[in-house]
Order: structure tokens, then C-alpha cells, then sequence
């Protein structure tokens, strides 16, 4: 909106006021504070109109035509401002700070703070159990650095990275609400993530942002951050706090350190891994059957919010692990953990809670829950001093009491305060003396008065004497003409009306001054002692901000050990050699939702074997296995408990997965170029304390040329990188690969059939599968008879062609697959009875029973169909 000096001064003073406001905040919604609502104009009041889905009016002229306006009423602003920020808009709030009373022309008002979807601290506008981060990202030549800040909490931290690949893998791990890019950062990918905003390159001026950064921290350098070396990070730092100071105008007490996030701490797992993995957002783009619907089961929204960061950043730091897997133990052993999270439960959200103090925006429950949540903190310690676990002494001794704090909100707050503190009626009765007294006069007067008027007519003897009240002259006494002659001295003659007499005592005016301000003089004492309170948590904001790390933490160690004793997990041993050996092992989120037992398997990888070359029918459970085996390992690297009978393990560097694809239709990239990118980015980055798992390389091509590119990516990762791979394909000519690299082995998943039907047994077997049941697989599809007795033809056509072309003239590719064909397998006894013969009936557990269960019974219909 531009307006001429000339088109301005045909406005009203206030409208005049509003252009001049809005000048400044173009980008924004202006919500321009009047009386009792919010109101925008011009574009701004249509655009709200269109999201907000609220009434379109107008208000005077300007050029001509009436301006369009809306609004909304102050008192439910925050739900109109969720909406808002929910869609990626930010709104300017402008107050009125000037007194109506005392003003000539409009009210002065200023903007207070800016609203943005990545600077929220207000409860009503956040996910209770999803960080909202803001990220600020500065470019030189193939290196980023990052700068990561949750307002709502006060985490700041910092990281660099060394090309857009891995700068996309972070934004995927952050999923920031809000991304600050330099104007003149080019990417052909980043511009369509949402809340992107574009700043002027000067504010990335890395000197200016280091004398910021030392400026809000009060220290001469960084250097006691670590992040000295980090000059590109250091840049997106200071453009992000000086972003949030703009944004929030006030300080930020609650930022207290920055920390550096150092890559080759933790596991790197790409976009592609994460979207796969199912972490915590499934592949719908919801939150069901996900590894974090399944295992977040935290007491405390903020506990809730670390296990995910938690699953999203595994580490590499074997002490941390151990540490954590030590107190994941002991908080199983006699379910100590029951009590503990009995506690937890009782306490708030305290990391957004002491943000919001910080910030002076906390509201009058803030604080009552802050005292609930600090009253219960002896208790937990008391829990805790049983359990002889270095790890879990470290939190206990972070944990701080605060009995002065606790006792001083239960006697300052009511039991149950109101939502804002506008109105008062927070502090509770008996806490200011003289709050009480202005509280009494203002609810006592009509006592008082009584009093009054009773005293007098017996000091007088006039029965016509009344006290009484209007708005105009105040409080009087009122007595009738006839008896008003008689009226004491010391009343004074305030109103004559035609029948009556009005007076006023010394008594009565002194009286009147202060019940006509008593409730104005409580309000404002009111809140003078909120604030006083709000002054008094700051002086031990730190000490409150480490409680509650510690307690965020100790939430988690408490929600493995209760998910490890019910979904009877184990505790993985880390091993100093590159291995991986997993007895048993289950998928969490699958065998969830399962109503029959999941079927476990094991799985090895070491020194001498690293590829698995893994063959077996569609839905015959090869993704599962895979990605069973890649969670596994995730949750070896939070320090949790894993799905599994026994799990040895060696630290890993990272998790790639290329498993199934779709068109990336705005990018212009088919399925098999999106599998080939990622492929190609497993092939470059892999290495051999990498795990791996490969998914039907090659089936968007044609066969020979899927053939070739899985055979060659199945070679590189065998013989050249040597990561522990699982390489799943229906390629039966890629068996023949443990025939000429002994670090490749073959597996497959078991499968029965009666006639034309098949039972698959979801059990990993040695050796390679010998057929791939495509056409009872498509039969269980519900393809129609007629087709498959037409596929079927047709298959035998094929196959016999292939033999004659085989004998006759080889393809010009087959050199590649000149390894010898697998030999073939010697005919089984009967199934069934070879089964129960391998049955031990004194090792066998309640889960391997239920699992034998469900093997004899699709052995059994085979038999008899």
C-alpha cells in the first residue's frame, strides 16, 4: 500500500496514523488496536478477511472509494493469530500505549511485536509436543552455515555444512517453522519450503554479528562457545538473534548460551532416510504407525519434544550411550520407573512456561503451574536417591528444590486464576495488605454505606436521611425539605432538588475518593505484584532453566524403560569392531499393529560379511527386515532399549535407505531419476561404518539396464565401500554375487505354497529364494482369473525364449552375469515333521511358541491345502 503525502492528509488523524504505522510493516499484517478490537485496512483487511474467513467492511473514503476494513475482538485474538501463523503469515501488534484520556488526537500506539510462524512463545499458537524453530542460514561458495533458535524455549545453537545435499538433510531433520535466507543465496530447491523468508545480505555481515552475539551474551569473544572457527555460522547466528529482537522488541534473558552442534557427533541420515524411516512423520504426511506414536509415551510435553529431537539426531558418542543405557536399566529394574513418571505427570510445560517469565508474557495459570510443577520436586528427589546410577545422579543433583519459590506463588496466586491477567483478580487474598484494603473498599461499600446512613439517622433523629450514589455528583445524603433545616452543621450542601436535599460529610468524601478509584488502584497494585513476582523468577531464571532440562531428560530415560518393559525390548552392547549381529529382532511399529505374533529374525553382519543380498516375494517381508534392522540401530544410538532377544553392535556414521520412490513432478524428475539421485548419493558419501538398505535398485528402467545398475551399485558397495549393507532385489541373477566376493552372502524370505496358493512365513532364511511367486502374489491382489491364465501363457513364452536364447545368442551383456548359476537345492523331507523335530520343548519361550504356532500352521496348509 503507497500513499502520496497529499492522498494522506485527506485522511483522518487516525487513518493518517495507521498509513504511517503500516509504512513500516509492509510485509505484515497490521492488527491497529481500537478499543476493544483489532482492526485492519486496506489489502490487509482483505487478505484477513480471505484467511481469517470474517466479515469484510469499510470505513470512510480514501481516493474516492470507502476503505475496506475488519477486525477482530482483543479478547480472542489468539486463536485468529493460530490460524494465521498456521498459514505461514506474520502479523504486526500494534497497541494503543497513550492515555485516551489525556490525549489530544489519536491515541499514540507503536507496534509491540511481531508475530512470525518461527518466533512464537505463546501457548495457544504452539504444538505442545513439536519444537518450532526458527533457521537462519548464510552461504559462501559450497558451505552453509546454520543458526537454529526455539523461542519458545531458548535453545540456541549452531552448525556448518559442506554442500546444499547435506543443508537439505538438516532442513529436513529441523522442519523449521520459519527460514532466513540472504537475498542473494541461489538454490533451485530451497525456494519452495515454506516460511521462507528473504533478508538483505548485510544482515549475514559476520563481524557485526559476533560483536551482537557478544553483546547479548556479555563476553568479550566466543571463544567459551566453541564457535570462534565457525564464521559462517556465526554470521546466521547474529542475523538471527538481531531478527528475533526486531520481531519480539525486548530483551531475550532467556537465551543464555549458544551451543555447536558438531556433525561427526551424531548419525547423519539424509532426507530420503528420514522420509522412509517413518520417525515420526509417516509417509502420508501424518503421525499414526510411526516410530514415535509407537515408543513417545513421555509424562511431560516437554520430555515428548527431546525424544524426537532425540530420534532425529542419533549420536556417536559411545560414553553418552551407555550412560544413557545404564539409567534406562536401573529405572527398569522394579519399575522404578512407575513412580517416577507418577511425579512427572504433576509437572508443567517448564521450558515454554520460564520462556514466557523471561519474556514478561507469562499468564497468571504459567505461574500456578510453575508452583504445582516445583511443589512436587522433593518428591521426585527422594524417588531418585535409590537408584545408584552415576547418569541419573547428574540429572538428580541439576534438579534444584525451590521451596521459597513454590511457597511463594501458592501464597501469591489463587488456587485457580483466571486465563489473562487483565482484569485481575491472580493475586490471592491475605498475600498485600494493602491490596486487600482497596479490594475491600470497592466490594464493602454498600456495607459501608449502610453503616453510614444507620449511624446517622440516630445521631440526628431524621428519619428521611438516606445515603445514596449517582454517577454525576457521587456518593450524598439525602434528606427531605421538610426536615432538611435541621441537617448538622457539618454537612455540606451539594444538590437542591425539588423535594430534597443532597449534602455530603468529610466522612463521605473521604470515603468517595477512594471507592470511586479503589478498583482502578487494585487493578494497577495488582499488577504491580505480577510483575514484582515475574521480577523475582527471573533472579533464578538460569538455575529454573537447568531443572528443567534435567527433567526433560529424565522424562525420556523414563519413557524407554517403561517402552523396553512392555514391548520387552533389550539393551543393544556396543561392540569396538564394525558389526552387526541382531537375534531376534522385530519391527516396533509393524508388530504394533499386528494381531498375530511378528515374526523375529535374526540378522549378521561383520568383518568377513558385509552385503546381504536378500531375495524373496512382494510382501514376502523384505522391507520390513531391512528397515526393522535400520531402527534397530537408530535406537542403539539414542541410548534406548531395542526390539530384539540379543543385539551387538559397532557405532555407525550414518543411515542411507533407498527404498521406493515417487515422480518429483515439480521437479521434473521421474521415479527412476529420484532413485538413481539417491543412489547416487549413497555410492559418493557411504563408508564402511555406514548402513545401508537397498530396495529393487533399478526396477524404474528397463530390465537389462536395471539388471546392470544393480549388479555394478551391488559391486561398489561389496567390494569398494564395504558398509554393512542390505541389498533387496528381485534381480535373481545378483545371488551369484557371494560366489565372487566373500563379503556378500545370500538370504531370502520363506514362503510355502499349496497348488496355486502361497502362505508367506516372513522368516530370513540362508540362500537365495528360487522363484519370486510374482503371479500368486497377483493373484492375492484380486487380479482376475482370465488375466493371470494370460500371464501365465505368457510367462512360459518368455521363459522358454530366454532358454533359446541363452544356447543361441547370448545377449550382448551377459558377460556380466557369467558367474556359475546357484546349484540346486536338494529335495526336503516333509516340512512339517521336519520342523517339529528341530523343536526343543526347554528353550522354548512363550514368543518363539507363538511364532511356531504360526509356522506349523502355514506348513499344515500346505499339506492339506
Amino acid at each position: 500500500m503507497t500513499k502520496s503525502t497529499n492522498a494522506s492528509a485527506q485522511h483522518t488523524p487516525m487513518m493518517q496514523q495507521f498509513m504511517k504505522i503500516k509504512a513500516d510493516h509492509p510485509n505484515e499484517l497490521l492488527f491497529y488496536r481500537m478499543g476493544d478490537f483489532y482492526e485492519l485496512f486496506f489489502n490487509d483487511a482483505k487478505r484477513a478477511a480471505s484467511l481469517l474467513d470474517i466479515t469484510l467492511t469499510a470505513r470512510g473514503k480514501s481516493g474516492g472509494e470507502p476503505i475496506p476494513m475488519c477486525g477482530v475482538p482483543f479478547h480472542s485474538v489468539e486463536g485468529y493469530l493460530a490460524k494465521l501463523v498456521k498459514l505461514g503469515v506474520s502479523v504486526a501488534i500494534c497497541e494503543q500505549i497513550g492515555d485516551p484520556a489525556t490525549s489530544k488526537g489519536p491515541v499514540e500506539r507503536k507496534v509491540t511485536r511481531i508475530v512470525t510462524p518461527g518466533t512464537l512463545s505463546d501457548e495457544a499458537l504452539l504444538d505442545e509436543r513439536r519444537d518450532t524453530l526458527l533457521v537462519a542460514a548464510c552461504q559462501q561458495d559450497q558451505r552453509y552455515g546454520l543458526a537454529v533458535l526455539d523461542m519458545s524455549s531458548g535453545r540456541f545453537s549452531v552448525f556448518e555444512v559442506d554442500s546444499e545435499g547435506e543443508l537439505l538433510s538438516e532442513l529436513q531433520r529441523l522442519r523449521p517453522a520459519e527460514l532466513l535466507l540472504a537475498e542473494d543465496l541461489v538454490s533451485e530447491t530451497l525456494p519452495d519450503l515454506p516460511g521462507l523468508r528473504r533478508l538483505p545480505p548485510w544482515e549475514y555481515d559476520s563481524d557485526n554479528a559476533q560483536r551482537l552475539l557478544c553483546a547479548h551474551f556479555g563476553v568479550q569473544d566466543l571463544q567459551g562457545f566453541g564457535c570462534q572457527h565457525l564464521r559462517l555460522a556465526t554470521a546466521a547466528a547474529g542475523c538471527l538473534l538481531n531478527y528475533v529482537k526486531d520481531t519480539q522488541r525486548s530483551e531475550l534473558p532467556h537465551i543464555r548460551q549458544l551451543s555447536v552442534e558438531l556433525r561427526d557427533q551424531a548419525v547423519a541420515m539424509d532426507a530420503a532416510t528420514r522420509r522412509n524411516l517413518e520417525l515420526d512423520i509417516n509417509l502420508a504426511g501424518g503421525t499414526d504407525n510411526t516410530l514415535a506414536s509407537v515408543l513417545d509415551r513421555c509424562q511431560t510435553a516437554m520430555g515428548s519434544r527431546l525424544f524426537k529431537r532425540w530420534l532425529h539426531r542419533p549420536l556417536r558418542d559411545r560414553n553418552v550411550l551407555e550412560a544413557r543405557l545404564a539409567s534406562v536399566a536401573a529405572l527398569k529394574d522394579d519399575y522404578h520407573f512407575e513412580g517416577i513418571q507418577n511425579v512427572l505427570k504433576q509437572i508443567g510445560d517448564l521450558e515454554r512456561i520460564l520462556s514466557r517469565v523471561a519474556l514478561r508474557s507469562a499468564r497468571p495459570r504459567d505461574l500456578s503451574r510453575l508452583q504445582s510443577s516445583l511443589a512436587v520436586l522433593p518428591q521426585l528427589q527422594s524417588l531418585l536417591t535409590s537408584l545408584d546410577v552415576p547418569h541419573l545422579a547428574t540429572l538428580s543433583s541439576d534438579i534444584a528444590e525451590f521451596p521459597e519459590t513454590a511457597s511463594l506463588l501458592e501464597r501469591a496466586i489463587i488456587d485457580n486464576p483466571p486465563m489473562v491477567m487483565r482484569d485481575g483478580g491472580v493475586i490471592a487474598e491475605g498475600y498485600d495488605s494493602e491490596l486487600d484494603e482497596l479490594r475491600s473498599l470497592s466490594s464493602d461499600a454498600g456495607d459501608f454505606l449502610l453503616q453510614v446512613e444507620q449511624r446517622e439517622r440516630e445521631q440526628t433523629g431524621l428519619s428521611s436521611l438516606k445515603v445514596g450514589y449517582n454517577r454525576v455528583h457521587g456518593y450524598y445524603i439525602e434528606i427531605s425539605r421538610v426536615q432538611a433545616q435541621q441537617a448538622p452543621v457539618e454537612y455540606i450542601r451539594r444538590q437542591t432538588l425539588k423535594n430534597a436535599e443532597r449534602f455530603i460529610t468529610p466522612e463521605l468524601k473521604e470515603f468517595e475518593d477512594k471507592a470511586l478509584s479503589s478498583k482502578s488502584r487494585a487493578l494497577a497494585r495488582e499488577k504491580m505484584l505480577y510483575e514484582a513476582l515475574l521480577d523475582a523468577l527471573n533472579q533464578q531464571l538460569g538455575e529454573l532453566q537447568l531443572s528443567a532440562r534435567a527433567l526433560c531428560e529424565l522424562d525420556v530415560l523414563c519413557n524407554l524403560a517403561e517402552r523396553a518393559e512392555q514391548l520387552d525390548f533389550c539393551a543393544p552392547e556396543f561392540s569396538d569392531t564394525s558389526e552387526l549381529t541382531i537375534d531376534q529382532g522385530r519391527h516396533p511399529v509393524v508388530e504394533s499393529v499386528l494381531d498375530d505374533p511378528f515374526i523375529a529374525n535374526d540378522l549378521r553382519l561383520d568383518t568377513a560379511r558385509r552385503t546381504l543380498i536378500i531375495t524373496g516375494p512382494n510382501m514376502g517381508g523384505k522391507s520390513t527386515y531391512m528397515r526393522q534392522t535400520a531402527l534397530i540401530v537408530l535406537l542403539a544410538h539414542i541410548g534406548s532399549f531395542v526390539p530384539a532377544r540379543q543385539v551387538k553392535l559397532g557405532l555407525v556414521d550414518q543411515i542411507f535407505t533407498r527404498i521406493g520412490s515417487s515422480d518429483d513432478l515439480a521437479g521434473g524428475r521421474s521415479t527412476f531419476m529420484v532413485e538413481m539421485t539417491e543412489t547416487a548419493n549413497i555410492l559418493h558419501n557411504a563408508t564402511e561404518n555406514s548402513l545401508i538398505l537397498m530396495d529393487e535398485i533399478g526396477r524404474g528402467t528397463s530390465t537389462f539396464d536395471g539388471l546392470a545398475l544393480a549388479w555394478a551399485s551391488a559391486i561398489q558397495l561389496a567390494d569398494r565401500v564395504g558398509a554393512l549393507t542390505l541389498f533387496a532385489t528381485h534381480y535373481f541373477e545378483l545371488t551369484v554375487l557371494p560366489e565372487q566376493y566373500p563379503g556378500a552372502a545370500n538370504v531370502h524370505l520363506g514362503v510355502t505354497e499349496y497348488q496355486d496358493h502361497i502362505v508367506f512365513l516372513h522368516r530370513v532364511e540362508e540362500g537365495p529364494a528360487n522363484r519370486s511367486y510374482g503371479l500368486q502374489v497377483a493373484k492375492l491382489a484380486g487380479i482376475p482369473d482370465r488375466v493371470l491364465a494370460a500371464a501365465k501363457q505368457k510367462l512360459h513364452e518368455l521363459e522358454n525364449q530366454a532358454i533359446g536364447s541363452a544356447v543361441d545368442a547370448p545377449h550382448p551383456q551377459a558377460d556380466l552375469f557369467a558367474a556359475p548359476p546357484p546349484s540346486p537345492q536338494p529335495a526336503s523331507p516333509d516340512p512339517l515333521a521336519e520342523r517339529l523335530g528341530d523343536i526343543d520343548p526347554d528353550e522354548l519361550s512363550p514368543r518363539d511358541a507363538h511364532t511356531l504356532l504360526y509356522e506349523l500352521k502355514a506348513l499344515a496348509q500346505k499339506d492339506h491345502g
